[in-house]
């Protein structure tokens, strides 16, 4: 089977996201970054940030998405440069191209659909975008469109502020769109022969996952069922976090012969009533169910409310932190990892679903520009073409 090639002009950490999970298959993913200038420090702003892991241009914050990558540098603002790009494409039998960068650029550099696919007819051509090619010259940063699309005013208490998701969300969910749609243009061209542009929309990813509350508006909703709820379910009741002797648990009834089953236990069964039988009538007592079982839940340990949960099969949990999540027996022999040039073994997130045919351990991430003379030698270029395309700053 032939290896895939993705060239992709990638930073921050949407589309890094997304070409991570190509290279997770064993794909060559190439990476392109700009090329130094003046002011400011060369390349994708991202390897700067973080604590220096590795070196100032590996830090912290961008090793995990860009494991197993080569990196390359152009200045694709010179006409020479784009001319190396399709020259590229051509010569490495490229099949997707990526770019996350605003719209309004993608003439002025040579990345747009036409231009490349010119250059090779069967392109998958990829953009992620603020809103899309409609919305050229709008910047695409996570937690602006978390804001925008709805997510802060459904995130947080519903005493208290609008709040952001703990991750990024949103170029975690655009990335994945990347990852999604190419799959099925290669599908596609696979009975067609057609290449294909794909433009991603920030926002209108994100408002795609307002399933459970976009339509409620045309259902004459009130006003608290799309807003903050804190940590309880705007549905299903009882859903929340409990106070415990020693910590918290999160617990969640999710139809009524749960919440029998939870009320048959002898430490809940002062919550039950024949108004809250249905979720229907404990959606009327909510507020109060709440404080009876935290009136229950606080006399317990978590160890005993959850021996006593699991054995009514009431889903619930301790809530741990993240070095507890990496410890989990059902992660840890998962997670993927990469080794750092001084030898030792970082631990990253697992594959999002298991793959036999996929190594866990990923090369570490290459640094600004490593691979840009390698690469441009297998497209064809002399060293003396090299030489002076990297001297004339057409490529670093």
């Amino acid at each position: 089977m032939k290896r895939r090639t993705v060239l992709s002009m990638e930073q921050a950490l949407s589309l890094p996201s997304a070409t991570l999970r190509f290279a997770q298959l064993g794909w060559r993913v190439v990476r392109i970054e700009a090329t130094p200038t003046p002011s400011g420090l060369p390349g994708d702003p991202n390897r700067y940030i973080g604590a220096r892991v590795a070196d100032d241009d590996r830090r912290s914050y961008f090793i995990a998405p860009n494991v197993g990558k080569e990196a390359i540098a152009l200045n694709l603002k010179d006409s020479r440069g784009q001319q190396v790009l399709r020259r590229l494409i051509r010569e490495l039998d490229v099949d997707v191209f990526c770019c996350n960068t605003v719209p309004s650029r993608y003439a002025s550099l040579g990345i747009d659909y036409a231009t490349l696919s010119a250059a090779k007819p069967d392109l998958i051509w990829a953009g992620i975008s603020a809103m899309g090619p409609d919305y050229p010259d709008a910047p695409g940063y996570d937690p602006v469109i978390q804001a925008m699309s709805g997510y802060m005013e459904v995130t947080g208490d519903s005493d208290g502020p609008p709040m952001l998701a703990g991750i990024p969300v949103i170029d975690l969910k655009a990335g994945d769109e990347v990852y999604a749609n190419v799959m099925l243009a290669l599908l596609e061209r696979h009975e067609t022969g057609c290449g294909k542009a794909i433009h991603i929309s920030m926002l209108q990813a994100a408002a795609s996952w307002l399933i459970t509350l976009l339509p409620l508006i045309d259902f004459e909703c009130r006003p608290d069922e799309i807003t903050r709820a804190g940590n309880e379910h705007r549905k299903f009741i009882p859903t929340n976090v409990y106070p415990a002797r020693d910590g918290f648990i999160f617990m969640a009834i999710g139809s009524d012969v749960q919440w029998k089953r939870l009320t048959a236990l002898p430490r809940f069964s002062a919550a039950a009533n024949a108004v809250r039988v249905t979720n229907e009538g404990r959606h009327r007592e909510r507020k109060q169910i709440h404080l009876d079982l935290a009136a229950a839940t606080v006399l317990a340990t978590v160890d005993e409310l959850l021996a006593d949960l699991r054995g009514a099969t009431i889903p619930a949990t301790r809530i741990l932190d993240i070095r507890q999540v990496r410890a989990l027996p059902q992660l840890r022999d998962k997670l993927t990892s990469t080794r750092m040039p001084d030898g030792r073994t970082i631990h990253m997130q697992p594959l999002a679903v298991d793959r036999p045919d996929t190594s866990q351990v990923m090369p570490f991430p290459p640094r600004y520009g490593a691979d840009t003379r390698r690469v441009l030698v297998e497209a064809g270029y002399a060293t003396a073409e090299v030489d002076a395309l990297i001297g004339e700053g057409v490529a670093a």
